[in-house]
């Protein structure tokens, strides 16, 4: 029994630091005081050395004096749970290097030093051209080590990776030569010997090489190639997640961030993380749990005391780091800054991603904390390799102090609440087979094959949807299927059956879902997701069900059907600095592994812009924003890809002459007036006021590749159509100009001058990106154009003569109303409102600014400039002219309506025009040769 009382905090309660202080009193003091830093221990291993230990004895002893140490620190200091894990950590690393110096260079004096095959290494950094060039090696962590986690008493997992195969250079008389293959291995069986061979000192680290390809049945030692192709081939979902916290820990020098350990990150990267979101790997871990849940409730089968493990029972450590690992896994291909290895950390940008709600994050974190400490604890009592909590009372009661509770119940009593709270957050994300949370028929059905559950489930649906299904019984994809898909795809058909049949959905949104799939069949992971969250095979129905558009772009794109699974989805906006954030995050992710080209960056660019914009039409389609809330927002996310786009191309621009760009990028159309749709393209002139000698032709391709990067054609689609014919010139001006030309064209300073269409336009104009002061000086040139002198007979003439020119240019039929084109649409009102700011403006400073068309009205009619009530009647009814056209492009409807159905909007706009421009709509004499306006 211990001399300690009952109920003390001290670390000599501990029956291994008993040991350590007994057998190694003259040692203790060679380790520095306090947190042992990497350099102290390397000192204290050198002193251990110098006293005769051999290398093996004194990594030994070290590991006796460094646990003793932390033992104190954290029993007696409450040290931060990082400090101990940090500090294991670091001791393994250096005995890792120590001990793969020693094996080489035994290994090289008796067969010379491996040579590196002919065939150069992937990626960076590029190998030196020396011919006799030494093959690289690594020393992978896995698991804690790899995410420098190592518990006290923890066993480390390695895989030992060399560049490729070839053959030693030869011993000093070049004899001896051996394979690579065999060096390796032999530099395996050294380290091996060194670090875990039991001596009258114990042991440096327990290694496990059961992680490597083929397991235990594979060589010691692998092939970078070697390795590449065991992935693609062979590589199984469980060891996805061991691979997920991998790190090269040894040798040192090849460790480091910009080290040939690089030259792994292509070969491992793509194994961990697809390119699509893979929620098939939910079956793959729930199997993993099973597998340990059984194993633990064999070994506790007699023995009831081990059913008290912190890391492998219900609401353990190990179910908090499978919630982690399950989240970075199926979404770490298309959002890099999910993929970081310490678990606390992977909570955090978990949570920040909007997976997971904040304060269960954060109560995950403080389980996490609680539990590995006391794992800490169960293991400083005698320095054992276990979870389990001790059986002894006076054990107990040590444990309960050193975590700072007055007795053993009220510890107790906390790590049971630690652990629900776990398990239940486990029980969410993964519990049963995927059906949780379905109503309808079958849902947790297994037995008969998929295809023939399909066709037994024809009868059960409605007539529509039945005829949809019934082709997918003989239909090659649906054959081609494994069976574990077909029959998910058979519960899906069952679940929306039986939602029809409850009414929840529609029959059109289940053939729309069916067409939806069937050409996503082949990547089963879609399947996976419908299946594992019913809430968002729900909410994916209710978005196809209500147009015919959203169907269509879920068609390009279908990645972005996640969205739905987000909490947030009906409660935010669209936030422009979180969305800069996430991006930024990406970015920095993708630079860190290497991996930010420009196909990654223009991929990354487009599926962030397609999930917003869907999450903008899911909010659209259940009614939750006006039309006016979808342009802003739509126009928001605009302006954002253009600032963060032109940041990116200004910063990959060879021979830039400076860091920031001295640029604006103005926004003319529904842009400028911020009344973008779905698929606007975005009216765009490019400025700069920059008087270095080398502006124009930087400028001039910095724009080229900023138009190339928003509309080019890539695997994951594209951003915008850009139209630039607003600029100064039209089409044959200069693509970007200097400030300075732009304002002179616009106020008419010299014989290139603006036409008085292109005046019309700047009354909508905005600088989407610039700094400050180039904002503040494009807002004065456009209040200088639009409240310039004018002669309003002539405007109203130019005016009405353009607006003929658009009608002649979109004839309609006499019985047919265009919402848009025809006398009374929505061009009418634009351009009544164009006429009342360019006309009285500089009299009514409320006009200047761009406030959009249905603000102006109002503003007008204070002004006097409308009689009372006919700005409210033509604001209303853009409005609902605004609205009708909406909802016709969403449903792929045509915009010309029945004139009665708008009679009264008509009737309001026509009155308008008439008040404003004061003619019917009829051709007039117009300056022929003055350009004609872009399309509106």
């Amino acid at each position: 029994m211990s001399s300690v009382p009952v109920g003390s905090a001290s670390a000599a309660h501990s029956r291994f630091v008993q040991r350590v202080r007994r057998r190694y009193a003259d040692e203790l003091a060679l380790l520095p005081p306090g947190v042992p830093t990497p350099q102290d221990l390397q000192h204290t291993w050198q002193a251990l050395c110098a006293r005769g230990h051999c290398p093996g004895a004194a990594l030994r002893v070290l590991r006796h004096l460094t646990l003793e140490r932390l033992a104190v620190l954290d029993c007696e200091q409450q040290a931060p749970l990082q400090t101990v894990t940090r500090t294991v950590t670091a001791l393994a690393e250096m005995a890792l290097d120590i001990a793969a110096r020693l094996a080489c260079s035994e290994l090289d004096a008796l067969h010379g030093p491996p040579r590196a095959p002919d065939t150069p290494p992937p990626g960076p950094p590029a190998p030196s051209a020396d011919a006799q060039r030494r093959c690289a090696w690594w020393i992978v962590g896995m698991g804690k080590l790899g995410a420098r986690e190592l518990n006290v008493s923890s066993d480390i997992d390695l895989i030992y990776v060399y560049e490729g195969d070839a053959e030693t250079a030869g011993n000093a008389e070049g004899r001896n030569r051996i394979s690579n293959h065999e060096y390796f291995a032999k530099v395996v069986k050294r380290i091996q010997t060194l670090l875990s061979d039991v001596t009258e000192h114990g042991q440096v680290f327990r290694i496990d090489l059961a992680l490597r390809p083929n397991g235990n049945s594979g060589p010691p030692a692998v092939s970078l190639g070697a390795l590449e192709d065991y992935f693609q081939v062979q590589g199984r979902e469980w060891e996805r997640f061991a691979w997920l916290k991998s790190r090269v820990v040894a040798p040192a020098e090849n460790a480091h961030r910009h080290s040939n350990g690089a030259w792994l990150r292509p070969v491992v990267l793509p194994f961990v993380f697809r390119r699509y979101l893979d929620y098939a790997v939910f079956d793959a871990l729930r199997r993993l749990h099973r597998q340990i849940r059984e194993h633990a409730a064999r070994r506790a089968a007699g023995h009831p005391e081990r059913a008290h493990d912190v890391k492998l029972s219900r609401g353990g450590i190990r179910e908090i780091e499978f919630i982690v690992q399950l989240l970075q896994v199926v979404r770490g291909g298309q959002f890099p800054e999910l993929r970081t290895r310490p678990t606390l950390q992977a909570l955090q940008r978990v949570a920040q991603a909007g997976l997971m709600p904040a304060d269960k994050a954060q109560q995950l974190a403080e389980a996490y904390v609680f539990l590995r400490r006391v794992e800490h604890r169960i293991q400083y009592l005698d320095d054992q390799q276990t979870h389990v909590l001790p059986t002894r009372d006076d054990d107990l009661a040590w444990i309960a102090a050193t975590m700072g509770f007055a007795d053993t119940a009220a510890f107790l009593r906390t790590l049971d609440a630690h652990r629900e709270v776990v398990a239940q957050e486990f029980d969410t994300l993964l519990g049963g087979d995927g059906g949780h949370g379905c109503q309808g028929k079958g849902c947790n059905g297994h037995g008969r094959g998929g295809t023939d559950d399909l066709q037994a489930l024809l009868n059960t649906l409605p007539p529509g949807f039945a005829q949809r299904v019934a082709a997918w019984c003989n239909h090659p994809r649906v054959l081609a299927l494994r069976e574990e898909a077909r029959v998910r795809l058979a519960r899906l058909v069952e679940r929306t059956g039986a939602w029809i049949e409850d009414g929840r959905v529609s029959e059109t949104a289940a053939v729309r879902l069916a067409d939806w799939i069937e050409p996503l069949l082949r990547r089963e992971s879609y399947l996976a997701l419908l299946q594992e969250r019913p809430a968002v095979h729900e909410r994916l129905l209710r978005v196809l069900g209500a147009a015919r558009w959203p169907a269509r772009y879920l068609m390009r794109h279908p990645g972005v059907i996640d969205e739905l699974a987000s909490r947030q989805l009906y409660e935010e906006r669209f936030d422009r600095a979180a969305f800069l954030a996430d991006l930024e995050a990406r970015r920095w992710a993708l630079h860190k592994t290497g991996e930010d080209d420009e196909e990654a960056l223009l991929d990354l660019l487009r599926r962030a812009h397609h999930a917003e914009v869907f999450r903008t039409l899911a909010r659209d389609v259940e009614g939750l924003l006006t039309v006016e809330q979808v342009a802003d927002d739509l126009s928001a996310l605009a302006d954002a890809v253009l600032h963060i786009t032109g940041l990116w191309c200004w910063q990959r621009l060879k021979n830039r002459h400076r860091d920031e760009p001295q640029h604006a990028i103005i926004g003319y159309g529904k842009l400028g007036g911020k009344e973008l749709g779905y698929g606007s393209d975005l009216d765009l002139v490019f400025v700069y006021d920059d008087d270095d000698e080398r502006a124009p032709e930087m400028y001039a391709a910095f724009v080229r590749k900023l138009i190339n990067w928003l509309t080019v054609k890539t695997g994951a689609g594209d951003l915008y159509e850009i139209d630039t014919a607003l600029r100064p010139n039209g089409n044959s001006g200069l693509l970007v100009t200097s400030f300075r030309a732009y304002a002179d064209y616009q106020q008419n300073r010299g014989s290139n001058t603006a036409w008085t269409w292109e005046h019309q336009a700047m009354t909508r104009a905005r600088c989407v990106v610039g700094d400050d002061a180039l904002r503040a000086r494009f807002d004065a040139v456009r209040e200088a154009v639009i409240t310039a002198p004018r002669d309003r007979a002539a405007l109203a003439t130019e005016i009405r003569a353009m607006r003929q020119r658009l009608r002649d240019a979109h004839p309609v039929r006499a019985d047919r109303f265009d919402l848009k084109h025809s006398p009374g649409g929505m061009i009418d009102v634009e351009f009544a409102v164009q006429y009342l700011v360019l006309a009285h403006s500089a009299q009514h400073p409320p006009l200047r600014d761009n406030a959009g068309n249905i603000a102006l009205l109002q503003r007008a009619e204070s002004a006097g400039l409308l009689p009372p009530g006919m700005g409210r009647a033509a604001a209303d009814a853009y409005r609902r002219l605004r609205a009708l056209q909406h909802r016709a492009r969403l449903d792929e409807a045509s915009t010309q309506l029945d004139p009665t159905d708008v009679s009264a909007e008509r009737a309001a706009v026509l009155a308008l025009w008439q008040h404003v421009l004061g003619g019917p709509h009829v051709g007039s004499k117009h300056d022929a040769t003055a350009p004609s306006p872009p399309t509106l």
